[in-house]
């Protein structure tokens, strides 16, 4: 059993950054994966990054790399996102979700549906 807790949100003006934080509690082995998700306001989750537990692979949406990066501390069993350059379209809630996969390397799905535990989320307001 995995729990996680997200932290870091908050409001802030287009332009700025923001580090997003996702402690999980229980036994984190090197196959796990986890990833980050974004539901803006009226929207499904949908997928931002993910990054390997047990390995140093990295994986965005086309569409955020170079915008967002994922990292962890395995010592503090922590999981990051930084985000740059936030637009008002950034606004939602951002979740923090572990997938347990065969391998290290597999790549992480994007489908909410694959990933059996979740946070409650961390909401980030973008506006000015």
């Amino acid at each position: 059993q995995v729990q996680l807790v997200e932290s870091g949100g908050g409001m802030v003006q287009p332009g700025d950054s923001r580090r997003l934080s996702c402690t999980a509690s229980g036994r984190l082995f090197d196959t796990y994966a986890f990833a980050w998700f974004h539901r803006a306001p009226g929207q499904e989750r949908e997928f931002v990054a993910a990054i390997s537990w047990g390995s140093d692979d990295t994986y965005y949406e086309d569409s955020l790399e170079g915008q967002f990066t994922v990292s962890k501390d395995r010592t503090k069993n922590m999981v990051e996102l930084q985000m740059r350059s936030l637009k008002t379209n950034d606004t939602g809630i951002y979740y923090c979700a572990v997938i347990r996969q065969s391998r290290p390397t597999t790549i992480p799905p994007k489908p909410i549906y694959e990933y059996e535990y979740w946070g409650l989320g961390t909401q980030v307001i973008v506006s000015s």
